[in-house]
Parts: structure tokens; C-alpha cells; sequence
């Protein structure tokens, strides 16, 4: 996986960096896989705009992603490496033995022809999905569940890894990306390696019409806007906030304030917090 610069011969073309697709094998999905979006606009039932700063954007499917790997013992075939427009990290389509479909997120070294299997009895090596319990400490792993059964929540991104650290007990310690430390149940899944499309972060957009068709609206100024439509708002000329801190459109502190609920049931597995 790999990035090109483009000529610039226009300015929005000038300073945008885009991914060279050299790892994509077909342009076309597994169609019984494909589920239609339908566009929100960031509006609700009644239609108002309920989320700023977004619209529809351009068409496309969401594909149907197999985040459990509950075929045990069954193994199957990768057949290609696709384009999901709806993630950052590349998708692999799987054809078990018994005939089923699913598409899997893509782990850096997989590639087409490869054979892949899940459960205790499975290989370790790149895109099989295991225990936890029957992971090696200190392997890389990506794709975690965080509730037995449930299917994967950790780790998902473009070029994201994790580390079993250790296993006490019940429960596993996995080192995320963020430098998180977290107590997991060892009946949880994992997937071993890293997820692919690691050069996602190099790539820059170059200009405001293609954030448009990601489904992205300009970001008006809260300070350019009316009192009743934000915080910063109002006044003769540029002026200054007038509070302690700067808010957000709806009253929240927007810088240094942190939102996550300390009641969470999830907040007594965390050993240390990222930095």
C-alpha cells in the first residue's frame, strides 16, 4: 500500500496526496453482501438538521462486514482485496467450503489465495481469528471483541495494531494504539496482525469538493454566526468570546474538557488511560 502525489496542474490539485490502489485486486463487490444507505443529511424524522456540517454525499453501499468469525473450524479461501468506501482500512472477501460469503477487514501480508480459518484450533498466523485465551503473549492483533459473542468494537482503523501484553485469570491485558491498557476477557476474539491501508494517514484532500462528496458541509465560524445560533456569536466586528472558554455550537466546553461518562460500565477495565 503506497500513495502518489498528483501533477499539480490545478490548484486544487496542487498539494493532494491520494492512494495509488496498487493492493486492490476488483472494482466490483460481492453484490449479495451490499445493503443500500440511505441519506441522512444529518437530519431527523421531522427533517431538521440535528448535526452540522453535513449532507448526503455521494452514493454508495455499505457492505456487510463479518466481525464475529463464528465458522469454526471451516476454512476459507481469499478471493480478493476490495475498496470499502465506507472505512479506512482495505476489506477481503472470504469463500468458506461450505459455500458462504463474508467480507473481513483486510490485515497487512494477507493476500488473495490464502487460506484463513477461526476458532481455538486455528493457525496463528496473519487474518485468522482466535481466543484470546488461545493467543501467544506479545502477538499483534486487531479486530477485539470487547463481550464474548458480540463481534469486534477495538481496533478497526487503517493501519491500527494492538498487543496481547499479558493473561491473568479471566481476563487478558491488551496495549492498544492510543498506549491504553485494557482487561478483556480471554472468551473474547481477536484477529492476528495489523489492519492494512497504513499509508491512510498520509493522504491530504487537496481540496473542499471532495470533502463534499464524503458527505462533509463548509464549517462555519461559531464567531462569524448570530447569538441565537451559537455561543461565539453576535457583536460589532470581530469580537472576542466573551466567556471563560470557548464553546461549541451547543454550549459544550470544546477545548480540554473530557466527555466520557465515568459512570460507564467499561471504566473499571481500564489499568491505565491513554496519554
Amino acid at each position: 500500500m503506497a500513495t502518489k502525489k498528483i501533477k499539480p496542474i490545478s490548484n486544487g490539485t496542487r498539494n493532494m496526496i491520494v492512494s495509488d490502489f496498487s493492493t486492490i485486486t476488483t472494482t466490483s463487490p460481492e453484490k449479495s453482501l451490499l445493503i443500500k444507505i440511505n441519506p441522512k443529511s444529518g437530519r431527523n424524522n421531522q427533517g431538521r438538521i440535528t448535526v452540522e456540517n453535513r449532507r448526503s454525499g455521494s452514493k454508495k453501499f455499505y457492505r456487510l462486514i463479518d466481525f464475529k468469525r463464528s465458522k469454526d473450524g471451516i476454512k476459507a479461501k481469499v478471493v480478493s482485496i476490495e475498496y470499502d468506501p465506507n472505512r479506512t482500512a482495505r476489506i477481503a472477501l472470504l469463500n468458506y467450503v461450505d459455500g458462504t460469503k463474508t467480507y473481513i477487514l483486510a490485515p497487512i501480508g494477507l493476500n488473495v489465495g490464502d487460506i484463513l480459518e477461526s476458532g481455538l484450533t486455528a493457525e496463528i498466523r496473519v487474518g485468522n481469528s482466535l481466543p484470546l485465551s488461545a493467543i501467544p503473549v506479545g502477538t499483534i492483533i486487531h479486530n477485539i471483541e470487547m463481550q464474548p459473542g458480540r463481534g469486534a468494537q477495538l481496533v478497526r482503523s487503517a493501519g491500527v495494531s494492538a498487543q496481547l501484553m499479558a493473561k491473568e485469570n479471566d481476563y487478558a491485558v491488551i496495549k492498544l494504539s492510543s498506549g491504553e491498557l485494557r482487561l478483556i476477557r480471554i472468551e473474547c476474539r481477536a484477529t492476528i496482525g495489523t489492519v492494512s491501508n497504513t499509508e491512510h494517514r498520509n493522504i491530504k484532500i487537496g481540496k473542499a469538493g471532495k470533502n463534499f462528496h464524503r458527505g462533509k458541509r463548509p464549517n462555519v465560524r461559531g464567531s462569524a454566526k448570530n447569538p441565537c445560533d451559537h455561543p461565539h456569536g453576535g457583536g460589532e466586528g470581530k469580537a472576542p468570546i466573551g466567556r471563560p472558554a470557548p464553546l461549541s455550537a451547543t454550549g459544550v466546553i470544546a477545548l480540554g474538557y473530557k466527555t466520557r461518562n465515568k459512570k460507564k460500565p467499561s471504566e473499571k477495565y481500564i489499568i491505565s488511560r491513554k496519554k
